[in-house]
Order: structure tokens, then sequence, then C-alpha cells
């Protein structure tokens, strides 16, 4: 591993206008830390990486590098870009291992923080910097979010989510698990007892329904409740996995992890419509999962899942729209149904607190530094624009950690 990544940091041409810093959501200074590799100075490499992005260890394993740093490395258009990602892991890998935070003096008053995935983990980090009190509240027993219950582990490993929860208690940072804002607590309680911001970071849970026959059937399931914890799960050996994001080729890999041993991935569309990344495709065809396009699912059945052939229309926006043709319909026999389609924000936290406005999607409503309705109350990350990248998210919250900031300082909140 470490011969590869000198090898390829080699490669790199310390480009005078970096095209793959222009590609990183998070404008990683990559040439900089490439050029501090290569001189022996990794600490100061790792360093670099970590103040810009308190998540550079996880993007190093779960970004769409080949859309973002690595699509932009100019040695890529002839042949193949700098592995830009090992590289970072490397050095992201090493800097954790000798990392020893100044601890939050915590002088500067309590801030909640809801949800502790990318946004909630960003926001915690760059306002302990700031010597807040922080408290996180996180609904599950271990910290993570998406990244710890909706990324399988061969993807990203679990212990990389735990050595980020042992850098936030070092930094002073305190942890409720197991607590759920919005039902024995809510925001009115969190500034009852003196926090004087709160961040709502919960992403998006609530999975995303087909509406169709046969949806509450016992071997019928969603996709974001299958990956939080798969093993609890008896699929029988034949699955069907409804959906072409990314999402679904997660669910079909970790199927065949856990004893299916034929899954299809069903699609309304063709082809060129799947949203899923090229690479994870090529893993879940690889792993042995079948593409089954232009079928679209009608309803559920004991037997398995009907399916008729699409037909594809497109509107007058440019969307494509896929309807069952009738008389086409068909039963493909499967012993189990994972619904894959996406998800949405549960509003419990909403629902329970007055004053925060949410949008016709039921996402979170704010302005551009992620200052909700309510005086005091900022959000990001997934409940705010559904599901997006981790880097996007983490980028998003370091504006909006700093807002917090300023508003804690100053009290302005716009009218």
């Amino acid at each position: 591993m470490s011969k590869h990544v000198i090898e390829d940091a080699k490669r790199c041409l310390q480009c005078k206008t970096p095209r793959c810093q222009k590609g990183c959501p998070a404008n990683t200074q990559i040439r900089e830390f490439i050029h501090l590799l290569l001189h022996s100075k990794i600490e100061e490499a790792g360093k670099m990486l970590y103040e810009n992005n308190p998540l550079s260890l996880v993007c190093s394993y779960v970004c769409p590098q080949e859309n973002q740093c690595e699509g932009h490395c100019v040695l890529g258009a002839k042949g193949s870009p700098v592995q830009i990602s090992a590289i970072e892991k490397y050095i992201s890998d090493y800097y954790l291992n000798i990392y020893h935070p100044k601890p939050s003096t915590r002088e500067n008053g309590k801030v909640a923080i809801i949800g502790s995935g990318p946004a909630g983990i960003t926001i915690a980090t760059i306002l302990s910097r700031h010597h807040y009190d922080v408290t996180i509240f996180e609904g599950n027993d271990q910290i993570g979010g998406v990244m710890r219950y909706g990324i399988p582990e061969f993807r990203l490993p679990k212990v990389v989510l735990d050595r980020m929860m042992d850098v936030l208690v070092k930094s002073g940072v305190r942890i409720r698990p197991n607590t759920a804002i919005g039902t024995n607590l809510n925001v009115d309680d969190l500034f009852r007892d003196g926090y004087r911001s709160v961040f709502i970071g919960t992403g998006v849970w609530r999975p995303s329904r087909l509406n169709i026959q046969g949806e509450s059937l016992g071997n019928v399931h969603y996709a974001i409740e299958y990956l939080r914890n798969p093993g609890v799960y008896r699929l029988g050996k034949r699955l069907a996995v409804i959906g072409v994001g990314n999402v679904a080729m997660d669910v079909a890999r970790t199927a065949f992890r856990h004893g299916c041993e034929e899954v299809w991935i069903i699609g309304n569309l063709e082809e060129e419509d799947i949203t899923a990344r090229s690479v994870e495709l090529e893993f879940a065809k690889i792993d042995g999962a079948k593409l089954m396009l232009k079928k679209s699912t009608v309803a559920f059945v004991d037997g398995g899942v009907m399916l008729a052939d699409s037909l594809i229309k497109t509107d007058e926006n440019g969307r494509r729209r896929a309807e069952p043709m009738k008389g086409t319909e068909q039963l493909l026999p499967v012993d189990s149904s994972i619904i894959a389609v996406g998800q949405g924000p549960r509003a419990v936290i909403v629902s329970s607190t007055s004053g925060i406005e949410v949008a016709k999607s039921g996402l979170v409503a704010v302005d551009e530094l992620g200052r909700t309705t309510r005086k005091g109350v900022f959000a990001a990350g997934d409940v705010v624009t559904g599901a997006k990248t981790v880097v996007g998210a983490m980028q998003i919250s370091k504006q909006v950690a700093e807002a917090m900031h300023r508003y804690m300082e100053s009290g302005d909140w716009p009218a």
C-alpha cells in the first residue's frame, strides 16, 4: 500500500492551476498535501487535510472521486489519474493516529447538536475548536449517522468512525447516545436548559414508498432499514432490489455477503438513467447482481414481485418517466424484495417544536447560512438538501458552524 501511494504521489505534476482542487467540493489543497508528503512532512500534510475537512479519512473511502478530484486530474485525459483518494487515505489515517486535540475550555456556552452524521460531526468539531460546550444528541447507540448505519462495512470500516468518536471525546464534546430529540426531550427543553444554539442534522431516515399492492407483506423491506442491521434479516436465497441508485447497489452487495445467492436489481428506465456511480454498479455486477431494466414494479406477492414492461415518456421539462404497460405483467419469483427508491426526513423534531418551517418535501427550510425560521436553530446536511454526498454535507456544515459562532458572539438574527 505505502509503495503504491509513494509511486502515485510522484506522478503528480504539481500543476500551477490544479484542476483536481477545483473538482473537490471541499476545495482540498491536493497539490500541497502531496508535496508535503513527498518532502517527509506527513504530519503537516495530515493537519492541513484535517483542519480543512474533519471527515477527510471518511471521504477518502466514500467520495465519488471519479467525478471530483481524480476526475479532474490532467493525467486522466490520456491515461490514469493520480489516485488522490489512496494518498489522502494514507495521510489521514496516519494523522489520526498521532493527533491529540486541544480540549475545549467550554467557556463560550452550551451548544446542542442533534444527530451525529457528517453534518453533526463537522459542526461539533468546529465549535469545540471555538471553545463551546458541545453536546451531541444521537438517537442510535453509536455516532456516525448514515456513515455508520447506511454505508456497508466493506465500503467504510466502522473502526474509522470509532476513531472519530475518540477524537470528539478528547476534544471535550459530550455525547448522549440513544437520545432522540422530539420524543422525551424537545428543542424547547434544550433552550430551557441553557443551550445557546441548536443544530439539527438528523439526516433522512424515512424510506420512500412505492405505494403499491403488497408493500406491507412480510417478504418486503426498505433499504435504509435493511442496511442499518442486515444481520437480523432472513431474506432467503433469491432477492429483488427495486431501484438503481447507490443505495440499491449497497443493498445488493450486502445481501450477497449475508447468504443471498441470486440478486436482481430492477429499474424502470434505461441504463443511461442509472443514478448509481459506475464503479458501484460494476462492483455489484462483479459480486453477481443481475440488472433488469425497463421493468416497472406493479405489486408484491407472497411468491415474489410482479413486473411489467415500462413505457418511457419524457415530459416538457425533459424528465423521463416510466409507466407500466398493461397486459405485460409477469412474476419474478424471489424470496424477498427490498425497496431502494430514496428516503426523506422524519418529522418528529419539527412536529414537537414550534417555529421551524419545512418545505413541501418535508425538508427543513433554511437560508444560505443554515438558519431556520426559529431563532437560534440551525440545520444542514441531508435533512435540508435530501440525500447527498458526505463531502457535500461537510462543506456546507463548515459554513453553518461559522454562522452559529457569529450568532452566539453577536446575538444577531434576521427579522
